[in-house]
């Protein structure tokens, strides 16, 4: 696959923020409390910059959207990024974090990139090409039965404190396996046919933008939980190889 200019920025961009998260990471950096109540670090902050430095000077005029920085520019072009999704992860000194860069066009999800420096896996997509990881075109799985698929879960607060609880009790039941990989990996592998649907309730549109495009590319479907398109306000999760949504959006209610 030959990377659009977009993706090669984006690819820049991540590779620029990996340099800083491997300088600072098992250093036992100072960490913040934001008013969210979610962590921060320098490694958050400096790989935002690092990131912005790269895609302002590549792409000009397109707006930025950051965890960290918050959101400027206008314009159709507009880039979504999570310097450090899983900073709890990064603090505690266990690899499972990721930097997400995705680009949204006119409201439009249309490339993605999920790096994840300390776990060895890099994973991209743009609309058109295909979903790759580290190297290789990925696909999603050709599992179409309830009872032989295999899902995982994560941030699922929300829906533990409501009605959707007993529902998901009952995919849980109806499925062969249940896992929790969460944040980048559970949609890695969803993407690479080695799991069939991911659920979540808490996120929002940074920490997922660029997996939407990474799934949908390798063939599956990315919504909300009720069924909606993925735009900046969702905040809920159901994503699969395709043949199982209509059958788990059935269940979830």
């Amino acid at each position: 696959m030959t990377p659009s200019p977009d993706l090669s920025a984006a690819l820049e961009a991540a590779e620029a923020a990996a340099r800083v998260i491997r300088e600072l990471y098992a250093r036992n950096i100072a960490v913040q409390i934001k008013a969210d109540k979610s962590p921060v670090t320098e490694a958050d902050v400096r790989a935002e910059y690092a990131i912005r430095e790269v895609l302002a000077a590549r792409t000009p005029g397109y707006g930025f959207y950051g965890e960290e920085t918050g959101r400027s520019g206008d314009g159709e072009s507009l880039w979504l990024v999570d310097p450090i999704d899983g900073t709890k992860a990064f603090v505690r000194e266990y690899p499972m974090f990721s930097t997400q860069i995705a680009l949204m066009r006119g409201g439009q999800l249309v490339l993605g990139v999920s790096s994840a420096p300390l776990y060895g896996e890099l994973a991209y997509a743009e609309r058109g090409a295909g979903a790759w990881l580290n190297g290789r075109r990925i696909a999603v799985s050709e599992i179409d039965a309830i009872d032989e698929a295999a899902v995982s879960s994560g941030n699922l607060r929300t829906l533990a404190s409501g009605p959707g609880w007993a529902r998901w009790g009952e995919v849980v039941r109806r499925v062969s396996r249940i896992r929790g990989y969460g944040d980048f990996l559970h949609y890695h592998l969803l993407a690479a046919g080695k799991l069939d649907a991911v659920v979540e309730s808490d996120v929002n549109i940074l920490d997922i933008g660029a997996l939407v495009t990474i799934v949908e590319e390798a063939g599956g479907t990315f919504t909300s939980l009720d069924g909606a398109p993925v735009g900046l306000a969702t905040t809920t999760v159901l994503a699969s190889n395709g043949r199982l949504h209509a059958p788990l959006r059935e269940l979830l209610g």
